[in-house]
């Protein structure tokens, strides 16, 4: 359930410029064009400005450039999205887990599980597990021979944790994930795909979410990483020995393939893909659906995709892009041509 706060009381918590309406009450947050009576609303791009004017909400989070946009009642600061992000966490209540072990759930006797952790039905916890304070294990998760769990992170339904995989502090990973199965490698041998075992681990530190149905392999040989303050969407692939810099966001449905290095504080779109042994400077964004092919050196925003086409108008493109080449050789054939009559041209010229 949500609680509601009046503005001066979400001031007082949260900090920012009040104007107006100090008594006014909040218990909801709200898009601009769905705002109602009691909801507060936000304005970060100036394409909405228009709709400023016509929303219902109580009041409304923006900039201090956009402060006299609207009368009514508003929270001034410079970052309205984010301030908006914990106005939302402040009146919505984290979901609060019983403490305890249920009576389906299997623990290993060698475990570690302190009295303050919350581990759900039919949960499997192996050998040597060791788990912080406060760690919450949902439903039917696996957690597997000496995995280590840092304190108040919470592994929602259906997780599965392979063995000695560690997971720092003050994480959230989304129900059906799986962290530390065997990286994809194989030898060729005699006709015959050979497995090479897997034998590092995957590495998660603090503060780190992971969402839906997302993998990370473990290493083959070093260890999967991803470092502090990360943020996974769902269902993404993050291969083996692959290091994600920190405080990087992706988007849904990314692949990112075996020892790529990507640097920190990136922001990569929905589905990009990111060949292996790729290294990615900090700092980059990678536009959604690009495949990156080569290494990417200096931060800036890097886009590898085509706008959509009618097939038959995507064929002609492609097909033109195959000529480039050879076009290029006939323009370079042509301006060496031409520079001869110019110099011909020149050498008759009367003195």
């Amino acid at each position: 359930m949500s609680k509601t706060y009046s503005l001066q009381e979400i001031v007082s918590v949260l900090g920012g410029l009040l104007v107006d309406g100090s008594d006014t009450s909040i218990s909801r947050v709200a898009s601009i064009t769905n705002a109602q009576q009691g909801h507060i609303t936000f304005l970060r791009e100036s394409k909405y400005r228009s709709q400023l004017a016509t929303t219902k909400a109580s009041a409304v989070i923006l900039s201090p450039e956009n402060q006299a946009l609207t009368q009514l009642p508003r929270i001034v600061t410079d970052n309205p999205y984010a301030y908006f992000a914990r106005v939302s966490e402040l009146l919505n209540s984290v979901e609060v887990y019983a403490k305890g072990i249920h009576q389906t759930a299997v623990i290993d006797a060698s475990a570690r599980v302190p009295a303050s952790c919350a581990i759900a039905a039919n949960v499997v916890i192996g050998s040597d597990v060791i788990l912080g304070e406060n760690v919450v294990i949902g439903n039917n998760c696996s957690i597997g021979r000496g995995v280590v769990i840092g304190e108040n992170t919470t592994l929602q339904a259906n997780v599965s944790v392979y063995h000695d995989c560690i997971l720092g502090k003050h994480c959230i990973v989304a129900a059906g994930t799986v962290i530390g199965a065997d990286g994809f490698g194989y030898a060729n041998y005699d006709v015959k795909w050979v497995k090479i075992p897997q034998v590092g681990r995957v590495i998660i530190e603090d503060h780190v979410e992971i969402g839906a149905n997302t993998t990370i392999d473990r290493g083959a040989l070093d260890d999967t990483v991803i470092e502090t303050g990360c943020k996974l969407d769902n269902l993404i692939q993050i291969g083996h020995n692959c290091r994600i810099g920190e405080h990087s966001v992706i988007a849904g449905c990314v692949g990112i393939a075996g020892s790529a290095v990507i640097g920190k504080r990136c922001k990569i779109g929905g589905a990009a893909m990111i060949l292996g042994h790729l290294e990615i400077a900090d700092d980059v964004t990678i536009s959604p659906g690009s495949m990156i092919t080569r290494s990417l050196t200096k931060a800036d925003t890097y886009t590898a995709l085509m706008p959509f086409q009618t097939h038959g108008e995507w064929l002609k493109t492609a097909a033109n892009i195959r000529r480039v080449g050879n076009v290029n050789d006939r323009l370079k054939e042509l301006e060496r041509e031409l520079a001869k009559v110019k110099s011909q041209l020149d050498s008759t010229k009367p003195d």
